[in-house]
């Protein structure tokens, strides 16, 4: 299992176009090639301290299962290579935040 943090506006979007194409805040599939992932919660963490620690927008994490997705590990972060199939997205769930364990 992977996970990918998201607004919740980008996946209500991606929802209504059948695939999922955002790499991170701001930045699609196809400007940087790569959709980013995490491994598990602190990676995550370390995305929203980087990327989206100053929204107030509602996120969710996508809980997604790699099976038979183009998945690479580069400098310890899972990459998605291509559009993220709704079907492969197995669960989500509002962001924790960075407080939470």
């Amino acid at each position: 299992m992977i996970h990918h943090l998201a607004l919740r506006t980008d996946w209500d979007n991606a929802r209504a176009a059948g695939e999922y194409r955002i790499s991170t805040l701001g930045r699609t599939l196809d400007q940087v090639g790569y959709i980013h992932c995490s491994r598990d919660l602190a990676q995550l963490h370390g995305v929203h301290t980087a990327f989206y620690g100053h929204l107030t927008e509602p996120l969710i994490v996508l809980d997604i299962d790699p099976a038979g997705l183009d998945v690479r590990v580069e400098d310890g972060f899972p990459h998605l290579y291509g559009p993220l199939p709704l079907t492969s997205v197995t669960a989500t769930r509002p962001y924790p935040g960075p407080a939470t364990p």
